[in-house]
């Protein structure tokens, strides 16, 4: 055999050899054995990517969440306005005991003379129910007393709760008034000086509201601070209500604008709107609240401005009630911090000041601690 056969002999070999094994190599590639082909044919054994673990087997009932899936937020569900009213007037009744046993006490004397109705006064004034609500009430429990008689402690007690509830004023209409025209939302507009909780107000008035199944909106239209935008968004996040906000340093009646836009196009209930505080001695500020309102109502009547007070600043949030409703018609009022003082006669004189109604009150610092007023439980609560 001579050399050059030889050589084409080998070099033919290996290259069916290297075909042969080529071929194999493909062949093993593309199919798999069968054990694993039968497994992977039975849907019971198949495994999402999600539930792989590091070989541990779940405890029974585990439940697995997509790595990559999206986080659903749960919405909370308010406390109804009813139940935020016993819990808030045995606050009430702590808070405010030295008004109502004050009275109480010197009422239950045996004599009641001069320096007694003296001291009553000197009481009522401290705690801020005003000179002519304080007069006419001294005048009618000397009255009613001197008839009646004052030697029974409880009938004293009945006589002081029947006059202080008068001067409350328990027919008054406290209801918000948050229901709009036909086809457009109620607009309720907040409004304050700098510190009274005007933004906490709003968002904690959102959750009495969707706690009646009421769909709201709220209008960041404190666009001055930033934070208070932030804020109205958190609040709004918590209870499912949708939030408007404008451009920090925008025009506040422009997001008023567009929150009653937004609420007409969804079919919201009720749109809420926050606004800056504002000094009550500052005519600009004050005439830029009467602009928001007015373009507001380009789209839907305003059906209640509310004006928020902070109870601890005494005769000073008289002065800021009177001018707060020269320039917007405040509907209604509601107190805040009252908590934090003993001086609940601010209701009596706030009242009186404005000749409009405290609707809610605010107590404590929790998302449910604003309610409804109620004049027989306020009272009640004062002489508890």
């Amino acid at each position: 055999m001579s050399i050059e056969l030889l050589v084409a002999l080998i070099t033919g070999a290996i290259i069916a050899f290297a075909a042969l094994s080529t071929a194999l190599l493909r062949r093993g590639r593309n199919e798999l054995p069968p054990t694993l082909e039968s497994d992977l044919e039975t849907d019971e054994e198949i495994h999402h990517p999600e539930q792989l673990g590091t070989g541990d087997e779940p405890p029974p009932g585990a439940e697995f969440e997509p790595i990559d899936g999206p986080t659903i937020d749960t919405v909370e569900r308010p406390d109804e306005p009813r139940g935020r009213l016993v819990r808030l007037r045995a606050r009430l009744a702590r808070s405010n005991s030295t008004l109502g046993q004050g009275l109480l006490a010197i009422l239950g004397r045996a004599t009641l003379d001069d320096a007694a109705w003296a001291e009553i006064e000197e009481t009522l004034l401290a705690a801020d129910v005003g000179v002519a609500p304080t007069m006419e009430l001294v005048e009618r429990l000397r009255t009613r007393l001197r008839v009646e008689g004052a030697a029974d402690p409880a009938r004293a007690k009945e006589v002081l709760r029947e006059e202080l509830l008068a001067l409350v004023g328990p027919d008054l209409d406290r209801r918000l008034r948050s229901t709009g025209d036909e086809g457009v939302p109620g607009v309720v507009l907040v409004v304050g000086v700098n510190g009274t909780g005007k933004t906490t107000t709003v968002g904690r008035l959102g959750r009495v509201l969707v706690a009646e199944n009421k769909r709201v909106v709220l209008a960041a239209a404190d666009t001055f601070r930033a934070a208070a935008a932030d804020q109205l968004q958190t609040w709004g996040e918590r209870v499912g209500a949708d939030v408007v906000r404008g451009p920090e340093g925008g025009d506040p009646a422009s997001v008023g604008f567009e929150g009653v836009q937004r609420g007409i196009a969804e079919g919201a209930d009720v749109v809420l709107v926050d606004t800056a505080g504002r000094l009550h001695t500052k005519s600009g500020l004050m005439d830029e609240l009467g602009k928001v309102k007015r373009v507001i109502e380009k789209q839907a009547r305003v059906t209640e401005v509310l004006l928020v007070i902070d109870a601890t600043t005494g005769q000073n949030g008289l002065t800021q009630a009177r001018v707060f409703g020269e320039v917007v018609d405040v509907t209604g009022i509601v107190l805040t911090k009252l908590d934090g003082t003993a001086k609940g006669g601010i209701v009596v004189a706030v009242q009186r000041e404005l000749g409009v109604p405290v609707k809610f009150v605010g107590l404590g610092e929790g998302p449910d601690d604003l309610a409804p007023f109620e004049a027989e439980g306020f009272v009640d609560a004062l002489l508890s």
